[in-house]
């Protein structure tokens, strides 16, 4: 492990808590300080320390390191939501990346409609363009994501701005939602 040295005498977390003498060669101990009580405990629950050490003994030494973060990382996940763990964080990523897109493709979509209404603009022109910016744009409709419904309020509780359901969008002129029509 990088940066790794050698340790007093003071026992590793994992065998603080599993209440035990920790041996100078102790698998958990280059990864477990003895500070880091909790990030066993978490791990520990979840997976168990028998199974952590034999993932940690099948594991390369030089991949170690990164394989007790992500079983700290999926153990955190797992606590968390027990039902989807990590991969329910994973699922709203990409709830969110789609709906990123979307609004993308709706920005992308009103900048064209803006830049073929300067084109051809004259002074009648122009104040009907600030009709076709805020026109409803028609796009496929968004996949249902209802296995990760839930995860708002678990991952964005914290967050002062009020979610939008699906079918809304803010708008970027005036920061107000709009629905949006759907085919």
């Amino acid at each position: 492990m990088k940066g790794y040295e050698p340790r007093s005498s003071s026992s590793c977390a994992a065998c603080k808590l599993l209440k035990r003498r920790c041996i100078p060669n102790c698998i958990f101990a280059p990864y477990f300080r003895s500070d880091e009580c909790k990030k066993f405990a978490k791990v520990h629950k979840v997976f168990g320390a028998s199974n952590v050490s034999k993932i940690l003994i099948e594991v390369p030494e030089e991949q170690r390191e990164d394989t007790v973060n992500s079983l700290a990382y999926e153990a955190e996940a797992r606590l968390r939501d027990p039902v989807y763990g990590c991969i329910g964080a994973i699922a709203l990523l990409q709830r969110k990346m789609v709906e990123l897109q979307h609004d993308l493709a709706i920005a992308k979509d009103r900048l064209a409609r803006c830049h073929a209404a300067s084109a051809s603009a004259t002074a009648a022109t122009i104040s009907s363009s600030a009709d076709i910016l805020h026109a409803h744009v028609t796009l496929p409709p968004f996949p249902d994501f209802s296995t990760c419904s839930d995860f708002n309020d678990i991952f964005c509780h914290n967050s002062s701005s009020q979610l939008l359901t699906r079918h809304e969008a803010v708008d970027d002129f005036n920061q107000i939602p709009y629905n949006i029509l759907m085919l």
